[in-house]
């Protein structure tokens, strides 16, 4: 059915659907409409409409207490209007807040075939600080494929924020990584519960942690003064694809070792 109606329809009912989640909560991600909502869809008989929103992965018909509603999913809008509408990433990002955004970055880390989790929270039980230190971390997003293991600090900040704030922001985030390393027993749990018992980890050492700030806006610094990348939500996707070419300019965490466990945490 999708073939039959006209691309500049179907742009048509991306902005419409921009423009009714413009005026949504930031903080909700999953939004329920009536079908009426959309002037695009209420010629569609109860077929049509079933056979034409089947070729979206945002939206979904979900029955209600009475009637049927209109389901979208925020995260995969953004990812799926990228094709139909005239808006960078970072635009369509404003429709979501920061936990939101991490949920973004999460799904971008998806499609590029990366095993990622979010909000990943650990004590510092090494002497990194001092020999006591209990400091606790938390990291917005972690995302491994092959020997990459990215830890991301997820900021919606815009290009009006001072660089000086962002590269700090950068440089704890490397802080977290070394703090990880220094704790190899939380560290091997990590890796192991993302990749499972059925990997041939050998082959992968050493694995690389590199810190990574994505933010809302491009900024005009690509890199801080400690190697560490700071990318926009728009070149995230190209970031990933050519990571391995441009490694030897980032800051990297070397593990050589990962102990594994019989069982999972």
């Amino acid at each position: 059915m999708l073939n039959t109606i006209s691309e500049s329809s179907i742009k048509d009912f991306f902005n419409e659907i921009y423009r009714i989640l413009g005026e949504t909560d930031t903080n909700l991600t999953e939004i329920w409409y009536e079908i009426s909502n959309f002037p695009f869809l209420i010629n569609f008989n109860n077929y049509e409409l079933r056979e034409f929103l089947n070729n979206f992965e945002f939206i979904s018909i979900r029955k209600g207490n009475y009637i049927n509603y209109v389901v979208i999913n925020k995260i995969s809008f953004i990812i799926e209007s990228i094709n139909f509408l005239r808006f960078d990433i970072n635009n369509l990002a404003g429709i979501i807040d920061y936990g939101g955004f991490e949920s973004l970055v999460l799904e971008i880390l998806s499609k590029n075939n990366y095993i990622s989790i979010k909000n990943f929270r650990f004590s510092d039980k090494s002497n990194f600080k001092s020999k006591t230190s209990q400091k606790k971390y938390e990291i917005d997003v972690i995302g491994i494929y092959d020997k990459f293991i990215l830890f991301i600090d997820a900021k919606q900040w815009k290009r009006k924020d001072s660089y000086s704030s962002i590269s700090k922001a950068a440089n704890l985030q490397c802080r977290r990584a070394v703090a990880l390393k220094k704790n190899p027993e939380i560290l091997s749990k990590l890796i192991q519960n993302l990749l499972g018992n059925r990997i041939n980890w050998k082959s992968r050492l050493p694995f690389l942690i590199i810190p990574v700030m994505v933010t809302l806006e491009d900024n005009s610094i690509k890199i801080n003064s400690n190697q560490i990348p700071i990318v926009s939500i728009y070149e995230l996707n190209s970031f990933l694809l050519e990571l391995q070419n441009n490694l030897q300019y980032f800051k990297t965490v070397r593990i050589n070792k990962v102990n594994i466990q019989k069982t999972l945490f």
